[in-house]
């Protein structure tokens, strides 16, 4: 059994188109806490429900004292998890960490759920978000047994797991390297250095250590976002890291900087900052899909406001809509992340803004949903559309982004239902056409609504785009083209040269994604999950049928 386990995990190495196992989460919020004087837990609770957008199948915090760790950790919303005040008694120390776990298609192993520890160097827990793109190359390498390795066993499927375990291996490495004579607080720098040159892919890693502290550090593109936050304490600065800083407008802290990308920075157990530039060759390359999607418009990353790049994706859309469509009578968003620039577009097209779809607030996001039929369900149970906005109108709606296009052919239908004469679409972002294997876990290629026509997908194609509007049911559509998405960007930074744009042009800034690995990834990704689904669906179905 257990040998057998061991051979099945010795899989080829990525070079041969071996992508990672998807048991991993795909989109993560993080958080960790440096105080001075009181309880870190619940400010740390604080945090991530600001942050449970990122995340909201499962959480989990530990905190430490300066000699003990304490961790909880379950599945379901931040409240749910720590709802028990016995629960958040029990989670004393004035450090601590806390992650929020974007739902999967499948179930959730509770061991999945973040934070991970090793025991050994110091006492080690991580948290992690981003995905790794050589996770069975790492895991392969720790379990190999030779006088080089520790052989390091893992748990589960994570690469969370896999990360911390190579920077475990990395301390202990240079430990023994330095002949023992190097201080904890350069071991720590030095182990997440040879983890920059060892790692490949997007992370964005909070790390608490045993006599050491807390440390934040972020890969050499600075794929995932990192911001660095610190107020003043009753002894002294208090420090946070988060995925988003408007995780610490209820706490009180103020944003210093974003971490730079192959940056180390180290909060040490006497509250001293220090910061190391550890990765030698670097590019700012942010995944502009946080802008778009994931983040929050309150927030700022990498020098860009999200609300201000919303804005901008409005502008730039409201000049081809002017040329195309002159008998559009009313904007209507498609709640919620469509709202700024489905705002800016009417300011520049001088037509009325009206919420048309009005949103039932305690359903989730729907394109993680497992099975079509859950997901048609819970866009009806989602959105009610309002006849007084559309009866008699010609709607221009407005979307950040079409991925499979379920949701947006409901719509579409539910709005002509709610009395529209025509329906036109304007999604602020470009065709979604290639997966994101750097921590956002969308479905596969073949899933993707822009791949389901003739015209390849390219949002300057008028045949694509009529295809495509008759497959949404809609009377016409038009995209965010890739020189105005970029461009969105570089007028609210002009100092970032590019972005991770890959699910819109397949370009993936590691270098290390070929079509063997994507393949690879959709037969163990969602798209593997989602058949398994349907064919669940049909037995059920079936046996239903036959019983009656």
């Amino acid at each position: 059994g257990a040998r057998g386990a061991r051979v099945a995990r010795r899989v080829p190495r990525h070079a041969r188109g071996v992508a990672p196992k998807r048991a991993a989460a795909r989109a993560c919020g993080i958080f960790g806490v440096f105080r001075t004087d009181g309880e870190a837990a619940p400010e740390i609770y604080e945090a991530l429900m600001m942050l449970q957008h990122r995340g909201q199948d499962a959480a989990g915090m530990v905190t430490y004292d300066g000699r003990r760790f304490v961790e909880h950790k379950g599945k379901g919303l931040v409240s749910d998890v720590f709802k028990d005040k016995e629960v958040m008694k029990e989670l004393v120390g004035s450090i601590g960490i806390g992650h929020v776990r974007y739902p999967t298609a499948g179930s959730l192993n509770p061991k999945e759920a973040q934070p991970f520890f090793v025991n050994s160097p110091f006492g080690i827990w991580l948290i992690h978000n981003g995905n790794l793109t050589n996770t069975e190359e790492l895991r392969e390498d720790l379990q190999r047994d030779s006088d080089n390795s520790y052989h390091r066993h893992m748990r589960t499927d994570s690469d969370t797991e896999v990360l911390l375990n190579v920077l475990a291996d990395s301390i202990h490495r240079s430990h023994k390297e330095s002949g023992m004579r190097k201080s904890a607080t350069e071991l720590v720098f030095e182990g997440a250095k040879r983890v920059m040159r060892k790692v490949r892919g997007a992370y964005s890693v909070i790390t608490t250590i045993d006599e050491v502290g807390l440390m934040a550090f972020r890969d050499p593109n600075g794929i995932r976002p990192m911001v660095l936050g610190k107020r003043v304490g009753i002894n002294g600065p208090e420090y946070a890291f988060a995925s988003e800083d408007a995780a610490f407008g209820p706490l009180g802290f103020e944003r210093v900087r974003d971490v730079a990308p192959g940056e180390a920075v180290l909060i040490t157990l006497d509250g001293e900052i220090k910061s190391k530039q550890l990765a030698s060759q670097t590019n700012l390359t942010p995944c502009i899909f946080e802008y778009i999607y994931l983040s929050r418009p309150d927030s700022t990353l990498n020098g860009i406001s999200v609300y201000n790049f919303q804005l901008a994706l409005g502008r730039r859309l409201a000049d081809r809509i002017r040329e195309r469509w002159q008998d559009i009578d009313v904007i209507v968003p498609v709640p919620d992340g469509s709202r700024p620039s489905a705002i800016e577009l009417s300011a520049a097209l001088g037509l009325p803004y009206r919420e048309g779809l009005v949103k039932n607030r305690y359903v989730g996001r729907t394109f993680i949903m497992p099975s079509q039929r859950m997901r048609e369900l819970s866009v009806r149970r989602k959105l009610n559309a309002m006849s007084a906005v559309f009866e008699g109108k010609n709607v221009l709606l407005v979307d950040d982004s079409i991925v499979r296009g379920t949701t947006m052919r409901q719509i579409v239908e539910m709005c002509k239902r709610a009395g529209a004469k025509k329906v036109y679409i304007a999604s602020a972002s470009p065709p979604v056409v290639h997966p994101n294997v750097y921590g956002v876990d969308l479905p596969s290629r073949k899933e993707f609504i822009a791949n389901e026509v003739e015209t390849p997908p390219d949002a300057e194609d008028q045949d694509f785009l009529d295809e495509l509007a008759t497959v949404l049911s809609a009377d016409g559509l038009i995209y965010q083209t890739m020189p105005d998405l970029v461009g969105a960007g570089k007028d609210c930074n002009p100092n970032l040269s590019s972005f991770d744009c890959s699910v819109f042009d397949g370009k993936y800034v590691t270098g290390d994604v070929d079509e063997e690995y994507l393949e690879a990834l959709e037969k163990t990704g969602r798209g593997a999950a989602r058949q398994k689904s349907q064919k669940l669906v049909g037995s059920i179905a079936n046996a239903a049928a036959v019983a009656h």
